[in-house]
């Protein structure tokens, strides 16, 4: 409960230390970046910013909402081609095949979520040398980054009726201190599991909840290192090192479509969910416990699918209200400090540059916008596919990387 208040062998040693050392500003390595926040390095919007962009290169991939991941000067990313999830690792520079992974996974896709098609919407996760990836139907695989060959997969469908959850799998995978981990399972009925890295053996597992479709994050709060993450019906906090349950939130949304992921802000801990408001909870540990205690609510915002980020004292996101609106809260009272007047859509995907906050629609429009409390304003526009694109996209140096429904491209400031 809440209480209110060789060249070969040269290549892939370079490659290798670029995935075992700290992040370059070019590395986007996860679901929202390295760090799971949604800030960028080392990008700086031009001034004055140009009338268009530059198209470097497009290619054909596959459908799928999921996220393109970048290190070591490739790019990763899983799709799907006809019946099967396709894994794939290009150049950055000029978009060539390096490698494929492809296995058979048929799925039936949920009539309410038919014009999404079938996936996947998983963001992958690059580390040590691995990339993970997260299928649609539940089926999660570790490659190696390199060369593509498979280390290890998990297949869920002996232990669980269901795989995923009513619309499909969506979380991305959490992979830190040697630990890949995930919420399997489907309705009513999962684990929020986490797996070695190295043979993919279980290492801990809490069955309390069936999964959702937000992504978990690592947080030290309340002098405890736990896995926060909304699962079908509630927002949890378990223990990172043994799974335990430290505390749990009853969280509800329409059709239960928990997807946002949590946002920390200093020791509070952000959330929101479809027509639901906007929830900042502090944890606060007495005898032992920990407790979730409520510090602000605004009812003037919703998040639906899209994540906010956060730029100094302040939160950026992406309201469902207004057909798709903007908007500025202060962090640390949960005021409003803006909203946008609305009609951008029905998402909206955020990163914060430093400079500027960037958001692309899925109408794929590329708004840069002021990161000012004051007021919006927009500093440049920019239309980047001919369809929609739901995946969050990645900004490097110079540079942005987009997927839309079935395409690839990058292009330059």
């Amino acid at each position: 409960m809440i209480r209110r208040f060789s060249a070969t062998l040269l290549s892939l040693a370079v490659f290798f230390c670029a995935t075992a050392s700290p992040t370059a500003a070019s590395d986007w390595t996860g679901w929202r970046g390295p760090a799971r926040d949604g800030k960028v390095h080392g990008f700086v919007l031009p001034t004055p910013p140009p009338g268009e962009l530059k198209s470097l290169w497009k290619i054909a991939v596959g459908e799928g909402h999921s996220s393109p991941v970048v290190a070591g000067g490739r790019v990763y990313l899983i799709a799907r081609q006809g019946e099967d999830e396709v894994v794939l690792c290009v150049g950055l520079e000029r978009g060539e095949e390096i490698w494929r992974g492809t296995y058979k996974a048929p799925y039936e896709v949920d009539g309410a979520a038919r014009d999404h098609g079938k996936g996947p919407k998983s963001t992958p996760a690059l580390a040590g040398g691995r990339l993970y990836t997260f299928g649609i139907g539940g089926i999660l695989s570790s490659f190696d980054a390199a060369s593509g060959s498979l280390k290890w997969r998990k297949d869920f469908s002996s232990e669980f009726t269901a795989t995923s959850p009513q619309f499909g799998t969506a979380l991305s995978p959490l992979v830190e201190a040697g630990l890949c981990i995930v919420h399997v399972g489907g309705r009513d009925q999962g684990a929020l599991r986490a797996f070695g890295v190295d043979g993919g053996d279980v290492k801990w597992s809490w069955t309390g909840d069936g999964p959702g479709y937000a992504s978990p994050i690592a947080v030290t709060l309340a002098g405890e290192k736990q896995v926060v993450t909304q699962t079908q019906k509630r927002l949890v906090g378990v223990a990172f090192e043994s799974g335990r349950l430290l505390w749990s939130i009853p969280f509800r949304t329409d059709y239960e479509q928990n997807s946002v992921t949590v946002v920390p802000f200093r020791d509070f801990l952000i959330y929101s969910g479809y027509h639901q408001p906007a929830v900042a909870i502090r944890l606060e540990r007495n005898d032992g416990k920990i407790s979730p205690v409520e510090v602000w609510r605004n009812q003037e915002i919703s998040l639906f699918l899209s994540t906010p980020v956060v730029d100094g004292d302040r939160v950026f996101g992406f309201s469902e209200r207004k057909r798709g609106q903007l908007f500025c809260l202060d962090g640390a009272s949960g005021k409003t400090l803006w909203l946008q007047p609305g009609g951008l859509g029905d998402n909206g995907s955020l990163l914060a540059t430093g400079s500027a906050v960037a958001v692309l629609t899925s109408g794929a429009d590329l708004i840069f916008f002021r990161p000012d409390g004051k007021s919006f304003e927009s500093l440049a526009k920019y239309h980047v596919a001919a369809s929609p694109t739901w995946a969050h996209p990645v900004i490097l140096p110079g540079r942005i990387l987009v997927k839309d429904k079935s395409h690839l491209s990058l292009w330059m400031f």
